[in-house]
């Protein structure tokens, strides 16, 4: 069997799987014509959307599996930044100095996955709300903007989260 049908039985089969665990979420519900018709519905629809879920080109495990250890040194970093930027946010608030602007960059991050939990950080994070991410181009709304030059913003929001990312997803 060649690698890329091999890839594309995993593609279906791990759609499938996360959408009849979601399935059994939303119902709540494990009894048997519930879970038969999760069953079957999860791999229809997985049959017709698994290109989409997890496009080709990202058929690979290092795309969608992270490494544990850097995830978890993300999420610390993660975690800090949220305190930290909650402060920054606070005091801004309360002193009246809040330079809100529109911020364009790019990110050197390669997966999707990657890419938008980057882009979820950055909004998770006070201050900062991401408002779209097409390809590796992140337009995001900074509420402490020092600059409007692209790179110096970007190196500004998102460094130490990209850096931690291109670690847990390559």
């Amino acid at each position: 069997m060649n690698t890329r049908r091999t890839w594309a039985i995993i593609r279906f089969a791990l759609t499938s799987l996360f959408l009849f665990v979601i399935w059994i979420l939303f119902t709540s519900s494990l009894g048997a014509f519930s879970l038969l018709f999760g069953f079957f519905g999860s791999i229809l629809i997985g049959a017709l959307t698994y290109q989409i879920f997890l496009p080709e080109h990202e058929a690979n495990f290092r795309f969608f599996i992270p490494h544990f250890g850097a995830l978890l040194r993300f999420l610390a970093l993660m975690v800090y930044s949220l305190y930290h930027a909650s402060f920054q946010v606070i005091k801004a608030i309360i002193t009246g100095n809040t330079n809100p602007r529109i911020v364009h960059f790019r990110t050197h991050l390669r997966s999707d996955l990657a890419r938008a939990v980057l882009a979820n950080a950055i909004t998770f994070t006070p201050g900062t709300m991401t408002l779209d991410l097409n390809d590796d181009h992140l337009t995001v709304h900074w509420l402490l903007c020092t600059t409007t030059h692209a790179k110096a913003a970007g190196e500004a929001i998102k460094v130490k989260l990209e850096h931690a990312l291109g670690r847990t997803w390559l």
